[in-house]
């Protein structure tokens, strides 16, 4: 591993911070070397290593990326490093659903590990309530583990609320980074849970979301993202959850009986699944020709020690590595972002800014979109703030017209279908483009553990600053400008023209009372 590196690492979160001063952390420069050797050595044996590693020599200090930008190519190149996986396949997930695209992967996972492919699973247990019986039958299998991140001692019911309750400073610390890596050679990093509504398939409402597929250098620093938590003191086995009493045959039989058929059931909702799957080692050897390599380096915070569990008084490494890159803009900064709370200091840095000429356009979503209304009660608290610092503030409409390109699957974008917003982007001055799981919010900032891939690159940062204003159109999103009287007002365009509205777009009387009852209390940090 090169300096540049090693400086890579420096700078991308392995330093501890202490009061003044960082901390080198040796134990995890030592644990990504590691990482990179070992690496290596499985680019001997696996096609998508060997391929990588060959791609690599032609492109020094850099690493191949790929924008993964709509639902369904998500799911497509998942499935397709599944299949292609020789040796090992590590996910690790804020969120992973029991519907069909859920179901699927789980069975596509199993079926790689019947080949002799060792499937390491990481979730975080704030989503699991109820399918620890499933989660210990897919472990049965000797070449599959799972591990569940700050675990609740009960495991459903009112007793699982009471222990968040009691445990509150604990359990409000969540693993909210996703990754997918294959024999250490590539990796899916971004924004993007595992679910129907994540990859376009969901009858009701579908995000915009956004992965970057990376290879090279970086995917070893994923990987001892990866091990960091894998091998915390919050992490436990998924088959050591509290479960009434040890599964029989006949409840593991019938828990991995409900993985079948989710293929079918991916098919009736619109997702074309291979007829024939294409060979691994010409996936393998063609993936290299599609990539853009470009220095990229990764963020990712640590999980917590006992003392970090409990204070949350800090900003994390991810968070201050986007504040600085953040306040390293000459010209423009472009920001997409699901959830979007600030703080006082980042109005000031943001007033500032502005002031010398930086222009500052955020994207998140409108109450009409959000899935949240709480979180959204969080950003509106301080829209007018946002406004006032010279920041160009837009929300995303639920029946954005840019639905109609972003979502491919047959009836996505019907009239009864809403499009929400879940990407977390920024790019400063169309030259440096940061995609992970980070939320532009105080959660983000001080509870959430998150990863974040920076990459140096006009022209990925041009493709996703033209994906960002495609849905701050007229036709996509409400422009929010202040209004003289000291409030806030919609401007949008439809088919008969442009409108203007002076209360919340497209919501109903209760979703605006709850909206502002949440309003009045600070929770932002929390949300």
């Amino acid at each position: 591993m090169t300096l540049n590196h090693l400086r890579g690492i420096w700078t991308g979160g392995f330093a501890v911070r202490w009061p003044g001063r960082n901390v080198f952390c040796l134990p995890l420069i030592v644990l990504v070397l590691q990482i990179g050797l070992s690496a290596s050595a499985l680019a001997d044996e696996s096609p998508l290593g060997r391929a990588v590693k060959a791609a690599s020599a032609g492109h020094p200090g850099t690493s191949g990326v790929l924008l993964v930008d709509t639902g369904s190519s998500a799911l497509d190149e998942r499935d397709a490093l599944i299949e292609a996986a020789a040796h090992t396949i590590d996910a690790q997930y804020y969120i992973w659903n029991s519907d069909a695209s859920g179901r699927y992967l789980a069975a596509r996972l199993l079926a790689a590990a019947e080949r002799g492919v060792r499937v390491r699973i990481l979730l975080d247990d704030i989503n699991i309530a109820g399918r620890d019986a499933a989660l210990v039958a897919l472990a049965a299998h000797p070449r599959v583990e799972i591990r569940v991140y700050n675990p609740t001692a009960a495991r459903s019911g009112v007793a699982r609320l009471f222990g968040f309750v009691r445990e509150f400073s604990r359990l409000n610390r969540r693993m909210h980074n996703k990754s997918f890596t294959v024999d250490r050679a590539v990796t899916i990093v971004g924004g993007r849970n595992i679910g129907n509504e994540y990859f376009d398939l969901d009858p009701v409402s579908n995000f915009r979301d956004r992965d970057i597929l990376a290879a090279g250098p970086v995917v070893a620093e994923v990987a001892a993202g990866f091990e960091a938590f894998w091998t915390s003191r919050w992490t436990q086995l998924a088959s050591t959850l509290a479960i009434d009493a040890p599964l029989s045959p006949e409840q593991l039989k019938a828990a991995l009986g409900r993985l079948d058929g989710a293929a079918d059931e991916l098919r009736a909702l619109g997702h074309e699944l291979p007829a024939v799957r294409a060979d691994p080692g010409t996936y393998a050897t063609g993936l290299p020709d599609r990539l853009l390599w470009v220095p990229v380096r990764l963020v990712f915070d640590l999980p917590p020690d006992q003392d970090g569990m409990a204070d949350s008084s800090q900003p994390q490494a991810v968070a201050m590595a986007l504040r600085a890159l953040a306040t390293s803009a000459q010209r423009e900064i472009l920001i997409e972002s699901a959830y979007l709370i600030l703080d006082e200091q980042t109005f000031a840095e943001a007033g500032m800014l502005t002031a010398r000429g930086v222009r500052i356009r955020a994207l998140t979503n409108s109450l009409a979109s959000n899935d949240l209304v709480t979180n959204h009660s969080g950003y509106a608290r301080h829209r007018r703030e946002m406004l006032d610092s010279g920041m160009e503030v837009f929300e995303l409409r639920p029946d954005a017209r840019a639905c109609q390109r972003l979502v491919v699957t047959a009836g996505g974008c019907a009239d009864e279908r809403e499009f929400a917003l879940h990407s977390k982007s920024l790019v400063v001055d169309r030259r440096t483009v940061y995609v992970g799981s980070f939320n532009i919010n105080l959660r983000s900032t001080y509870l959430n553990s998150e990863t974040a891939l920076i990459i140096d690159s006009p022209v990925l940062a041009e493709r996703i600053a033209q994906s960002i204003e495609e849905l701050m159109a007229p036709d996509s999103s409400w422009q929010v400008l202040p209004r003289s009287s000291g409030g806030i007002e919609w401007h949008t365009e439809t088919a008969d023209g442009p409108v203007v509205v002076t209360r919340e777009p497209m919501t109903g009387f209760w979703t605006r009372f709850k909206s502002g009852f949440f309003r009045l209390f600070p929770l932002e940090k929390y949300l």
